[in-house]
């Protein structure tokens, strides 16, 4: 079994980090009225849509719909390290790990405050829609991710 993710102190995140307040709702959670542990996922996909337009100045849905290249998600990991509760809000932050040829590696802790509840590690894959194989990483979006990672070290 991996060691648990240890995201970063709330306090300690670099100033140019993309953060993104999520507020927990009644439909996150399951009949306990914690976030259902898939929930967590589709919050998080919505923080890196829009981290896209606002840290990156690329549109997704233009990257998807329109250049038709593919970005799903090649590994997705999480530590659910505290409960996430209706009514929370929870800042997520995104961290870019890696860049490489056809795939990037991001690391996106949630917060309720500044206590960790969650840890996810993505690889989002480059991949070509309609030939459905994996792409290299259009040279914007390369572009964009290593000035991000540069202004949020």
């Amino acid at each position: 079994m991996n060691a648990r993710l240890a995201p970063p102190a709330r306090d300690s995140l670099p100033a140019g980090v993309h953060l993104a307040p999520v507020k927990i709702r009644f439909a996150h959670c399951d009949p306990a009225g914690i976030v259902y542990f898939a929930r967590w996922f589709d919050m998080i996909n919505g923080v890196i849509e829009d981290f896209f337009a606002a840290a990156l100045g690329l549109d997704y849905h233009v990257l998807i719909r329109d250049r038709r290249v593919g970005l799903g998600y090649g590994q997705a990991h999480a530590d659910y390290l505290k409960p996430g509760l209706m009514g929370d809000i929870v800042d997520f932050a995104v961290l870019v790990e890696r860049i490489g040829g056809a795939s990037f590696g991001l690391l996106v802790p949630g917060y309720r405050g500044s206590e960790p509840v969650i840890a996810a590690r993505l690889v989002v894959v480059t991949t070509d829609l309609d030939a459905h194989r994996a792409m290299r990483l259009p040279d914007d979006l390369r572009a964009a991710l290593a000035a991000y990672e540069e202004r949020s070290r």
